[in-house]
C-alpha cells in the first residue's frame, strides 16, 4: 500500500511539473505524443525542462535529491540544459531530532553517551540527506581530542530501497516504450545509484577512504584530513578529528586574515592531479561546502577536505588514457585523440578513425580560439564524451566521475583566481606521468614492486630450471614417440593396402589363365 501511495505521489509531481511531456514527448508511439499534448492543456509549462525536472525532484524528497545530483555527472546521457540544471541541486534536509540521534549513537557503540564522551554538543552542525554531524570531546583518559561524530539517519535502509523499487519499475517502463530507453540506459543508472546509496550508507566505508586519503596526503604539505578514531567507527556511526577553519567559499574573510587567494587555487589544482594521476585515488566530491581552509600558523593556507562518501578510483590505463588525451589535444593531434578512442576498446569494431577524428576536429578545434587560461579540461572531457554518445562509445563510470570533478576543481578554482591556467598547472603532472611509464624509470619501478612477490622464489629458481627442463625432455621424447608411432600406423597401413592390390592382381591374372585353358 505504501509503495502504490508513494508511486501515485510520483506521478501527481510529475504531473505538476510537466514531466509527462519529457517522457511521453518522446516515445514512438504516435498515439501518445497526441495524449501528451492532450495532458499538457490548460497547464503553465513555460519554465525550461531542466529547471522543471529539478523542482520536481527536489519536491519528492532527498533520495530524488541525490538521484538528481548522479545524473547531473552523466553529460555523456543528458543533454546539458537538464545536466546543468541537475548540478545545482543541494542536498540540505534539516536535521532529525537529536534524542534519536544519541539513541543511535549508544545502540552503536554499546556504552552511555556519557561515557563515550567528556562532552556532546546535541545541536547539529551539518545535516544532509544521509547523516548529520555533531561536534564533541572525547574523555581525558582517550586525549580528550575534539571530535565530529557521523551519525546515518534512522530508517535510511528502508527508505531507500522502497524508492529504488519504484525507480527501478519506472526505468523499465521507459526502457521498454521511450525512443531514447535503451540509449540513455535507465535501469543501469538506477543500478549504478543503488550502489552509490549503498555504499554511503556504510560509515566504515567513508572513514576508510579518508584513511588512505590521509596516507596519500601526507608530507605534501598542501590539504588536512581529518584522523579517524576507529575504536569508535561502526557501519552506522563514525568518530574523526574535528577539523577548524574557513569555508573556501568566504574569500572575502580568508583575504582579511592574509591567505594568498592565487595560491590557494593553485594548491587546489596541485592536490587533485596529484591524487589522480600520482595516487589514482582521488576525493570525488570537491564542491565548496566539504572544503575549508586552515587558518592555524602551523598549517596556515592549507586545505582542510572533508566527506569522503564519494572516492574516484583510477587504473594505470586510465591514468594513460587521460594523461595522451590531454597532450594529444593540447597539440592539436586529433588523430591521435581518436585513435585513443579505438585503443580503449570501448569504440564499436566498424568505426571509422578518419569519421571520428573530423568530429573530434569539431568540438574541439573552437576551444583554440580562448585565450589558455579560458580552456577548460573537464568542458574538454565532456565534449568528448559527447562525440563519444554519437559513436555508441560505452563511456566507463570512472571516467565520468573524473569529469564531474574535475569541473569541480576548474570552477572552485576560477572562482579564487579567475585568471587560473589551469594547464599550465596540469601540464608538470602528465609530463611526469608519461615519463615514470616508458624508460628506464619506469623499468626500475615495476622491479621494485614485483622485488618482494619473486624473493621467495629465487632460492628455489635452480630446482626450478632443472624440472622445466626435465619436463621439457621427457615432453619433446614423448612427442617424438608419438610421432613414430604415428609414421609406423600410417606405414603398416599402406602395406596393407598395397598387399590387398596385389592379391587382388593376382587373383584377376589366374582368372584369366584359367579362361584361357577352358577356350582351348
Amino acid at each position: 500500500m505504501q509503495r502504490l501511495l508513494r508511486l501515485l505521489r510520483i506521478l501527481l509531481v510529475a504531473r505538476r511539473y510537466g514531466l509527462d511531456q519529457l517522457v511521453l514527448g518522446g516515445f514512438r508511439h504516435r498515439w501518445v505524443r497526441v495524449l501528451a499534448r492532450v495532458l499538457a492543456f490548460g497547464r503553465d509549462l513555460g519554465a525550461p525542462r531542466g529547471e522543471r525536472l529539478r523542482l520536481a525532484l527536489q519536491s519528492l524528497g532527498p533520495i530524488f535529491v541525490k538521484f538528481g545530483q548522479m545524473l547531473s555527472t552523466r553529460r555523456d546521457l543528458l543533454p546539458l540544459d537538464i545536466a546543468d540544471q541537475l548540478a545545482m541541486l543541494q542536498d540540505r534536509v534539516p536535521p532529525f531530532d537529536s534524542e534519536v540521534a544519541v539513541g543511535l549513537i549508544e545502540k552503536a557503540l554499546g556504552r552511555p553517551l556519557e561515557q563515550l564522551f567528556a562532552q556532546f554538543d546535541r545541536t547539529p552542525v551539518a545535516s544532509a540527506s544521509i547523516a548529520q554531524v555533531h561536534f564533541a570531546v572525547l574523555p581525558q583518559e582517550q586525549g580528550g581530542h575534539d571530535v565530529a561524530v557521523k551519525v546515518l539517519r534512522p530508517g535510511m535502509l528502508r527508505i531507500i530501497d522502497q524508492d529504488l523499487a519504484l525507480m527501478r519499475l519506472l526505468a523499465g517502463w521507459i526502457e521498454r516504450a521511450w525512443a531514447d530507453g535503451k540509449r540513455l540506459k535507465p535501469r543501469e543508472v538506477v543500478g549504478e545509484f543503488d550502489k552509490y546509496l549503498h555504499d554511503e550508507l556504510d560509515l566504515v566505508r567513508e572513514a576508510a577512504n579518508a584513511a588512505q586519503l590521509r596516507r596519500n596526503m601526507d608530507g605534501l604539505g598542501l590539504v588536512l584530513i581529518p584522523q579517524m578514531f576507529w575504536e569508535l567507527c561502526r557501519p552506522s556511526v563514525i568518530v574523526m578529528e574535528r577539523m577548524r577553519g574557513v569555508p573556501i567559499s568566504q574569500v572575502a574573510r580568508l583575504r582579511e586574515a592574509g591567505v594568498d587567494i592565487r595560491k590557494l587555487a593553485h594548491s587546489g589544482v596541485e592536490i587533485f592531479f596529484t591524487q589522480v594521476f600520482r595516487d589514482g585515488f582521488f576525493h570525488a566530491d570537491m564542491h565548496p561546502g566539504n572544503i575549508m581552509v586552515s587558518l592555524d600558523p602551523q598549517t596556515f593556507g592549507w586545505y582542510i577536505a572533508l566527506d569522503f562518501g564519494i572516492i574516484g578510483t583510477l587504473s594505470a590505463y586510465d591514468k594513460d588514457y587521460l594523461a595522451q588525451n590531454f597532450i594529444a589535444f593540447f597539440q592539436r593531434d586529433y588523430r591521435r585523440v581518436a585513435e585513443l578512442h579505438l585503443e580503449s576498446g570501448w569504440v564499436p569494431p566498424d568505426v571509422r578513425v578518419d569519421e571520428l577524428e573530423a568530429a573530434v576536429r569539431t568540438v574541439c578545434e573552437p576551444q583554440f580560439e580562448r585565450p589558455l587560461k579560458d580552456i577548460s579540461l573537464g568542458q574538454i572531457l565532456m565534449r568528448l564524451f559527447q562525440v563519444s554518445r554519437r559513436f555508441k562509445v560505452e563511456i566507463q563510470p570512472q571516467l565520468v566521475l573524473l569529469q564531474k570533478t574535475l569541473l569541480n576543481v576548474e570552477g572552485l578554482g576560477r572562482q579564487l583566481d579567475p585568471d587560473l591556467d589551469l594547464w599550465s598547472t596540469a601540464q608538470p603532472f602528465l609530463r611526469r606521468w608519461m615519463r615514470s611509464q616508458v624508460g628506464w624509470p619506469a623499468l626500475r619501478e615495476q622491479l621494485r614492486r614485483e622485488a618482494p612477490r619473486y624473493a621467495q622464489y629465487l632460492p628455489a629458481l635452480p630446482r626450478l630450471v632443472h624440472q622445466a627442463l626435465e619436463h621439457g625432455l621427457h615432453g619433446r621424447e614423448r612427442e617424438l614417440q608419438r610421432q613414430l608411432l604415428a609414421e609406423q600406423r600410417r606405414t603398416n597401413a599402406l602395406l596393407q593396402g598395397l598387399a590387398g592390390f596385389g592379391l587382388g592382381v593376382l587373383a584377376v591374372l589366374l582368372l584369366l589363365a584359367l579362361w584361357d585353358l577352358h577356350a582351348l
